[in-house]
């Protein structure tokens, strides 16, 4: 069982602090490292990968440290987010590249195997360079499993994939998680988390504002106040009737329409046709004004 550990881990350039006072620890199965743009994904990531050092804190697997230790690589592979393959090569040599690098003893039955993986066999003949996003993805995959790895690391995977080749994808992490891989993907969306693991760690302005289990973060996230515009044919009386709902917390008016506050999403936007529909009251805009990723997965900083 192969277990990756951050122990009070700070990353630092100069005066910006990028990674702060983060503790976790990865366990066989698949985690989601779940968090805006900008918030430190990527550079746990690169710490965990051993290609940064922390400025404070320590980055084990299997409590050998990660930073200049070249013998990790080994046991772990790395799907960055910034691509770096070779356009003028085919698939297929990419990735036996990478098995030679390994020292593996039968690179081309190692490099088939890891494109059979990511269903690559039909295309991978053909150069990099001739390849959409999404199977230019598939084929570093293919390169970070060609030794087969006990950890894999993933910086927003499905970036560029269509939807059959996330779907496969997905099954692949959770046929690697079941059988005892330690795998940690980072994404910006909830949803990528939700249908591939059970086990989250949420990211906000480089501290870790959650940790656990999908379903507990989920209820947080959808709990928090939500913010409406709306706009209607007759805003007054929407707001009067509008008071009443449980769900409602609070109505403002202006020249532009009306800012409601709710406490449950859910049961706000069930009840807004209702009552909208017994006033006889036409509806012209619903927006969600706080819907921002940011303001989201700040709100745990605060839950």
């Amino acid at each position: 069982m192969t277990t990756v550990e951050l122990k009070n881990v700070s990353r630092w350039y100069g005066n910006v602090v990028a990674v702060n006072d983060i503790t976790m620890t990865l366990e066989p199965g698949v985690t989601g490292l779940l968090g805006p743009n900008g918030a430190g994904k990527t550079t746990v990531l690169h710490m965990m990968a051993g290609f940064l050092s922390p400025s404070r804190g320590e980055v084990t697997i299997d409590g050998a440290p990660t930073w200049r230790n070249p013998d990790i690589y080994r046991r772990l592979g790395l799907v960055a987010e910034r691509e770096a393959v070779h356009g003028f090569l085919t698939a297929r040599e990419f990735v036996q590249a990478s098995a030679r690098m390994q020292k593996l003893p039968d690179p081309k039955a190692a490099a088939e195997w890891a494109l059979q993986m990511v269903e690559m066999t039909d295309a991978a003949d053909r150069r990099i360079e001739t390849y959409s996003k999404g199977m230019r993805q598939r084929t570093r995959v293919a390169a970070a499993l060609v030794h087969n790895p006990q950890v894999l690391l993933l910086d927003e995977p499905f970036n560029g994939m269509d939807p059959r080749q996330r779907m496969h994808m997905m099954g692949l992490l959770h046929e690697l998680g079941d059988r005892g891989h330690t795998i940690l993907f980072s994404s910006h969306i909830l949803e990528e988390v939700e249908q591939v693991s059970g086990t989250v760690q949420v990211i906000v302005a480089g501290r870790l504002a959650a940790s656990g289990d999908y379903r507990r973060i989920r209820r947080l996230m959808t709990n928090r106040p939500h913010v409406f515009a709306l706009q209607s044919s007759d805003d007054r009386r929407l707001a009067v009737a509008l008071i009443s709902e449980k769900s409602v917390s609070g109505v403002e008016i202006d020249n532009t329409g009306l800012t409601v506050r709710a406490s449950d999403y859910g049961s706000f936007t069930r009840a807004l046709p209702r009552i909208a529909l017994g006033e006889g009251i036409r509806l012209r805009k619903l927006l969600p004004s706080d819907e921002s990723l940011e303001s989201v997965f700040s709100y745990l900083l605060e839950a």
